[in-house]
């Protein structure tokens, strides 16, 4: 593992004249641009958890990121957060994924599948199943939980068995495979902002004793398995894994992210992943901390708590904080974020909050490219552009 921090950090030298407009080359995939549209929450998948028309177009628009990474999808019933997030466990769903990815693909694009097991943040009114929201420890959040008919109280989870803390390990090999039948280039998973991996690693949500809680050993236990077990089932090198160290979002705290984090990387670094997707955090600055223990690529994010433009994403690359970057809401009002980076145009500014997680195209498609022309790409389904 490549450990020489003044290589880990050495400024990026440009090639284009514009640090986020260089290319980049991933283990397997050539990315023309360094500017990652990060995975975001949008809730456009029916009540099936089968993505819709809808979502062709949306992920389309975008193409022009170097690397889309897709919202948070379900591996499994249990793993579901919201009734309308879209699931990768059943043929179905894997069909109308094939739609976003040809539409991506067509559209000049790349996309990863972000997999996202809700671990205690599920609820029975958002699972299919009805089922008990299962978490290392029968700890509950105390935050409302978010359902189709409003806010409501939280359901304590039920601590996992060791088979069913296996089942979510293979659960997310089993959702990594229905990702590249999907068309997917690859496949990112999701241990950060209080998932279950998270919750695994923090020291409020894991009280086990046995080989998954303890000391950082243990802690780290579960998401090694999960990734070495996505690793095994589509190749390491189509492997990105997102982690948030001491990112209190979701109620987690972690008294020593340092150690934990530095384990779980040490562990995972020979595997030769595609890229490590990080959140920095104000008070443990995991990107300067953690970059020189990673020798694969590094994606950065500062979102948490700096906002995202395109001046702070670009001195995070030309800087040599990390190597692409990902760039979340700036993507929702700006379709053509990179575009307008190129040509030195703002990101336009995200209207109408309210439509974020509804069904229609509202706040959704209809964020227009800064020449004013609907953004409407090749490949693109247009099906739903009119519905409510």
């Amino acid at each position: 593992m490549t450990t020489t921090s003044a290589l880990s950090a050495a400024p990026h030298t440009t090639e284009s004249g514009h640090p986020l407009l260089d290319p980049y080359a991933l283990p397997a995939l050539a990315l023309p641009n360094r500017v990652v549209m990060a995975p975001m929450t949008r809730m456009r998948a029916d009540r099936n958890a089968v993505p819709t028309p809808l979502m062709a177009t949306y992920y389309a628009q975008r193409a022009g990121a170097g690397l889309i990474v897709s919202e948070g999808i379900s591996p499994s019933p249990t793993g579901q957060q919201y009734l309308t997030q879209p699931g990768l466990y059943t043929d179905e769903q894997v069909d109308a994924w094939r739609e976003v990815t040809d539409a991506v693909h067509a559209a000049g694009g790349r996309i990863f599948a972000q997999v996202m097991h809700a671990g205690r943040n599920a609820h029975p009114a958002n699972r299919h199943d009805g089922g008990v929201p299962l978490a290392p420890s029968a700890v509950s959040r105390t935050h409302l939980v978010h359902t189709l008919d409003g806010k409501v109280a939280p359901v304590a989870p039920r601590a996992m068995t060791r088979a069913e803390v296996h089942a979510a390990v293979a659960e997310h090999a089993e959702a990594a495979s229905a990702a590249v039948r999907a068309g997917f280039d690859g496949v990112e998973i999701h241990g950060a902002n209080s998932y279950l991996p998270h919750q695994f690693l923090a020291d409020n949500t894991n009280l086990r004793t046995d080989e998954y809680g303890g000391g950082t050993t243990g802690r780290i236990r579960f998401a090694v398995e999960v990734v070495e077990a996505v690793a095994d089932a589509v190749g390491a090198e189509r492997v990105g894994l997102r982690l948030s160290p001491g990112n209190p979002e979701g109620e987690m705290v972690e008294r020593d992210p340092a150690t934990v984090h530095r384990a779980l990387l040490a562990a995972i670094d020979p595997l030769g992943l595609a890229y490590l997707h990080l959140t920095d955090d104000p008070v443990y600055p995991a990107l300067a901390d953690l970059r020189p223990r990673w020798s694969g690529t590094l994606v950065g994010n500062t979102g948490e708590h700096e906002e995202t433009t395109p001046e702070s994403a670009t001195r995070l690359v030309g800087e040599g904080r990390a190597d692409l970057v990902s760039v979340g809401r700036p993507f929702i009002s700006t379709p053509d974020a990179v575009e307008r980076l190129a040509a030195g145009i703002p990101w336009a500014s995200i209207r109408e909050r309210e439509f974020h997680y509804t069904s229609g195209p509202r706040g959704y498609v209809d964020y227009p490219r800064s020449n004013g022309t609907p953004t409407l790409p090749a490949g693109a389904s247009t099906s739903e552009k009119n519905k409510e």
